[in-house]
């Protein structure tokens, strides 16, 4: 069994179920249609399941080593501006981030290994997860079980930074750990042309913008790499009236456990001087998010192995800034969080994701399950 010739007899199959996930996109722990589509396919292989909420558990196989292999389900709530024919059906609901294309590519591997489980000396495990935009869903995929008795695991992402077709492999920090912050500034309102009866929080709110951006250039030692970002400021609503209150948000990235918690720290100190300094009440609700995604090396060099055998086109890819809570699973078992290329100029294919016009290259998804096929039948040898 060659993977890369099993994975291209299905080709079209798999792009058909990314075009269907694709039209009707759900958002994190809606997953109903999506997992039960996963679920009638996999029991029809002969798949054993078990449901955790709306993710799918399958195993097959028997053997002393288990491999899991994870794709993540859930959409985003963006509005898609694509004028293709798989455009979304549902308002306001976009496979923004390539999951469509994930769950396609680990139900083309489901399908071939269930095909020739017989050349599996060992047990798959199949792990289509929920909620991994901001609903941390692997944590419940991991309390469900979805790691009992794995030796390793292997997840893929669709990558916009590299060549269509070529699979990104890291050793070590790949994505970032990640946090949310809110801030609010209270004072009292009052007109706007007599400020000096008032405790204005929006001078507060503009100069917390400013400081928070020294948390990076001033706390944070030059050879570690941290982001903190303001991406929301709100407050008033007419030319005349102060406000009485001002809110903050913003996300916080690191690679780093101790700078992420120094960051923490930081934004409470510096919104709690600036409340004071402006005779203002001031509160901070943050909240981590997902550890950093750090890649197992002897899981990345077994997966360069695996790519070099079965002759896919592989390289490094650079670290990213963005979050996974894949990382979730490898703070537990070894592992690596791959990349798939799919960018594509020659197509259009040059949106980030999270982009309203965000779209895959479909030609090269069947590498994806070519690869998870290898590194499960590899891994199980």
């Amino acid at each position: 069994m060659n993977p890369i010739e099993e994975a291209e007899k299905i080709k079209d199959q798999i792009i058909a179920w990314r075009r269907d996930f694709h039209m009707w996109p759900e958002l994190k722990y809606e997953e109903e249609r999506t997992s039960k589509i996963v679920e009638e396919h996999l029991r029809e292989w002969g798949y054993k399941i078990k449901r955790v909420g709306t993710g799918i558990i399958g195993d097959i196989g028997e053997g002393e080593k288990t491999i899991a292999l994870r794709a993540d389900m859930d959409a985003l709530p963006i509005q898609e501006e694509n004028d293709v024919p798989y455009k979304s059906r549902v308002p306001g609901k976009m496979h923004a981030c390539g999951h469509d294309a994930h769950t396609a590519m680990l139900l083309g591997a489901g399908k071939i290994i269930a095909e020739h489980i017989e050349e599996f000396n060992g047990r798959v495990r199949l792990v289509f997860q929920p909620a991994e935009e901001g609903g941390n869903g692997a944590v419940k995929m991991i309390e469900g079980g979805a790691l009992d008795g794995v030796d390793a695991i292997f997840g893929f992402h669709v990558w916009m930074e590299l060549p269509s077709g070529v699979i990104g492999i890291r050793d070590g920090p790949f994505l970032a750990g990640a946090g949310f912050f809110t801030i609010k500034f209270r004072g009292l309102g009052g007109h706007g042309a007599y400020p000096h009866f008032a405790r204005d929080p929006i001078p507060a709110g503009a100069e917390a913008v400013m400081a928070l951006q020294t948390i990076v250039s001033r706390n944070v030692s030059p050879f570690e790499t941290a982001v903190v970002s303001v991406t929301a400021f709100n407050a008033g609503t007419a030319h005349n009236v102060i406000p009485e209150e001002a809110e903050l948000k913003g996300t916080f990235r690191f690679y780093n456990e101790e700078v992420g918690k120094l960051i923490e720290r930081r934004i409470e100190e510096i919104i709690s001087g600036i409340a004071r300094a402006h005779n203002l009440e001031s509160k901070s609700e943050i909240v981590e998010l997902v550890p950093p995604t750090i890649n197992h090396k002897e899981m990345a060099d077994f997966a360069r192995t695996v790519a070099e055998k079965y002759g896919l086109r592989y390289g490094e890819v650079p670290p990213s800034m963005g979050a996974e809570d894949f990382a979730y699973y490898l703070q537990r078992v070894p592992g690596a969080f791959l990349a798939l290329g799919i960018r594509n100029e020659e197509k259009g294919i040059i949106y980030p994701a999270h982009h309203p016009r965000f779209d895959v290259d479909e030609d090269v998804l069947h590498l994806g399950t070519a690869m998870e096929v290898a590194l499960a039948r590899e891994f199980l040898r």
